[in-house]
Parts: structure tokens; C-alpha cells; sequence
């Protein structure tokens, strides 16, 4: 049974109460925020980070990204929020990484560098929302034809698309 007093937020508590976890201890001096809730970490990082966050959880013994997504979080700013959950079967632990985008420059660098299976994850994020993956070795629209206006995933995208 959940029991929501022993979800803990917040980068300071969070890192106090689960000093020993893996990702706490990669993620350490690059976390802007982090909640553990549910029995699942995650931890946010600064767009800036997530090449080096990718990096530091797979030294740290994550071993499998299971995939990435994003979600529109639109009116309220920062909008996106692009989601990447990442397992060590070693471990037996999973960890949510969270970067959080502004609607006026929706980009982030592509960790294809550190998990090549990222590659058809982003090219699909960029494709429904929009969202721009730096360094990405080949960033095109994966499921909507090329020609297609718009991102559907978009909160502000048509119901019945554009005519």
C-alpha cells in the first residue's frame, strides 16, 4: 500500500535521505532538483548537463536507457520536459532523468554520444514536439511526412490538424 509520507522531494532531502543510491552519488553536483516517490528516483539536471548526467550514470553502473520521452507541459513555463529513464539490471534500480525546456528555445544536446539507442527516441520527440536535439547524427521526422506543418504532440496543435 502507498503510503505518500514516505515520498520525499526536494534536491537536499532527497540526496540526505538516499546518500548510498547510485544515481545520487553520480548525479551529486549536477541535480537541480529530485524527488523520490513511489519507489522511483528522479532527478533533474540543467539542459546543459544531460550529455555529462548521461555519461556519469553509466560509469556509475546504468547499464540500459529504456527510452526517452518528452511531455508539453504548456501554459506553464518551462514547458517541455524531456524524460529519460535509464535501468541498471546489476543494480536492480531504475532512474527517471528529467531536463526541463523553455518554449522559446526548445533544444537539448543529444546523448546518442553516450546511448546510441537514443537515436530513434529523439528523432520521434523532434518529429511530435518539436523539441531540437543538438549533435544528433541524423535529426528527421520519423513518423509525419516531411512536408507535415506543425508537431502533434504540441498541447497547441489543432485537434483535427491543420486545414
Amino acid at each position: 500500500m502507498y503510503d505518500p509520507a514516505s515520498a520525499v522531494s526536494g534536491t537536499q532531502a532527497v540526496f540526505a535521505a538516499h546518500a548510498d543510491h547510485a544515481a545520487v552519488i553520480a548525479l551529486k553536483s549536477m541535480a537541480t532538483d529530485a524527488k523520490f516517490d513511489r519507489n522511483e528516483m528522479t532527478i533533474t539536471v540543467a539542459r546543459e548537463s544531460v550529455i555529462a548526467a548521461a555519461a556519469a550514470l553509466k560509469q556509475a553502473g546504468y547499464n540500459f536507457l529504456e527510452d526517452v520521452t518528452a511531455v508539453d507541459w504548456l501554459p506553464s513555463e518551462p514547458r517541455y520536459q524531456i524524460v529519460y529513464h535509464i535501468l541498471s539490471h546489476r543494480m536492480k534500480q531504475r532512474i527517471r532523468l528529467v531536463a526541463r525546456l523553455f518554449n522559446d528555445d526548445a533544444a537539448i544536446d543529444s546523448i546518442t554520444s553516450v546511448w546510441p539507442s537514443a537515436n530513434f527516441y529523439e528523432r520521434e520527440i523532434f518529429d511530435l514536439f518539436g523539441v531540437h536535439f543538438g549533435g544528433h547524427p541524423n535529426l528527421k521526422r520519423i513518423m509525419m511526412p516531411e512536408d507535415w506543418p506543425g508537431h502533434p504532440l504540441r498541447k497547441d496543435y489543432p485537434v483535427e490538424g491543420y486545414r
